[in-house]
């Protein structure tokens, strides 16, 4: 079942209820007593939308939850009936033992007194519940780029790469590949914004920008995304595959490592709250998309003290400084392992202030608001 079938609220008293259509749903409550959570009011259904129902449901309870500890999950023991935690179910153990045993196979639970031990570092690397074009790993095989020894990279996607909903904004953010047709005024507002070009160096007239992307869009290691929020285009973003890039002479660059440059280009976008939204859903997109990618890389300006520190929140390491032609660059690094098992898509442990709704309106009704730059090219 793809993600977007599926939809999550949350109930007053902390209940989540995972829907797939009007008769399909299921119900995770809190357990106040004992701790944790426990699944109740499962309607029938087969045990593969069960699982993704449940999953779906676990993702919220944890998309807020900062302490670096499993969630237990009650009534799932090893004998389960559907009423051992003392909630009424009305489901059957065979339900129950389908997910259980799924949980543990794929590795994303551990036994535990009373249920089931989930583990949120476990569950935030199931792509399938952010990535609408999840496919398997791409077989490897070798090439040679410019005398530098690489994996051929899998095909570039098109559309929505990404999807994910931001509790404290309360909309959805998303990924997509980015479409000349569409994108290429946009591009070409942004990158001639002053403070832009002073960082980019990229100013220009429409078809600079159209053989700049273009460009990218015939290079292997390069993927231009576009981020938006409830639709509304706000950053540019280019992933790459860092093996292949300028970056590799300056440190031991691993076969799947990425690093990616970042462009805000709508004011109504700035403050913590979405910095706190893209940031890490872009380094987790970026560890989902191959999960033989360990590392991620950065190459911010060394003096640019403001993102170094919006890098060092969100789990990123200073490695080393050196120098590029055009700067003097600082090397940071996230590792897939910090990521995940600190819980970095809630940065700080701590949740932002919520942001009015009315940027998101303010963004698609104003043409020309004025760019900011949040990282470098």
């Amino acid at each position: 079942m793809v993600a977007e079938e599926i939809v999550c609220e949350r109930r007053e008293g902390g209940g989540v209820v995972a829907r797939s259509g009007a008769a399909t749903r299921l119900c995770l409550l809190p357990d106040t007593a004992a701790g944790g959570v426990v699944l109740s009011g499962v309607d029938a259904m087969d045990p593969a939308t069960a699982y993704s129902l449940l999953l779906r449901a676990l993702e919220t309870v944890t998309a807020t939850l900062a302490t670096p500890q499993p969630l237990r999950l009650r009534g799932f023991g090893a004998h389960t009936g559907g009423h051992e935690s003392g909630h009424e179910s009305g489901h059957g153990g065979g339900l129950l033992a389908a997910l259980r045993a799924r949980l543990l196979v794929e590795g994303l639970a551990a036994e535990a007194a009373e249920g089931l031990d989930v583990f949120p570092e476990a569950l935030w690397q199931q792509g399938g519940l952010w990535l609408p074009q999840a496919r398997p790993v791409f077989a490897q095989r070798f090439a040679l780029t410019q005398g530098r020894r690489h994996p051929v990279r899998p095909p570039k996607p098109e559309g929505i790469v990404y999807t994910r909903f931001i509790p404290w904004l309360g909309a959805r953010f998303e990924l997509r590949t980015l479409d000349l047709a569409t994108d290429l005024d946009r591009f070409n507002r942004w990158m001639n914004d002053p403070r832009v070009a002073e960082i980019w160096d990229e100013a220009g007239d429409l078809d600079r920008h159209r053989a700049y992307l273009e460009g990218l869009e015939a290079d292997p290691h390069m993927l231009p995304l576009m981020g938006a929020v409830d639709g509304a285009s706000f950053a540019y973003f280019e992933v790459y595959w860092a093996k292949e890039n300028r970056i590799a002479p300056f440190y031991d660059a691993g076969d799947h490592d990425r690093g990616w440059h970042v462009l805000v280009g709508e004011d109504a976008f700035r403050g913590r709250a979405y910095v706190a939204t893209w940031l890490p859903s872009l380094m987790h997109y970026i560890f989902l998309d191959d999960p033989r990618t360990q590392r991620i890389v950065g190459e911010p300006r060394a003096d640019h003290h403001q993102q170094l520190r919006n890098l060092e929140r969100s789990g990123f390491a200073r490695v080393s400084t050196f120098d590029f032609p055009h700067k003097r660059a600082a090397l940071v690094m996230l590792l897939r392992e910090r990521f995940f098992g600190d819980r970095l898509w809630v940065p700080d442990g701590t949740l932002p202030a919520p942001e009015p709704r009315q940027a998101i309106e303010f963004a698609r009704e104003a043409p020309q608001p004025r760019a900011s730059v949040l990282a470098e090219a």
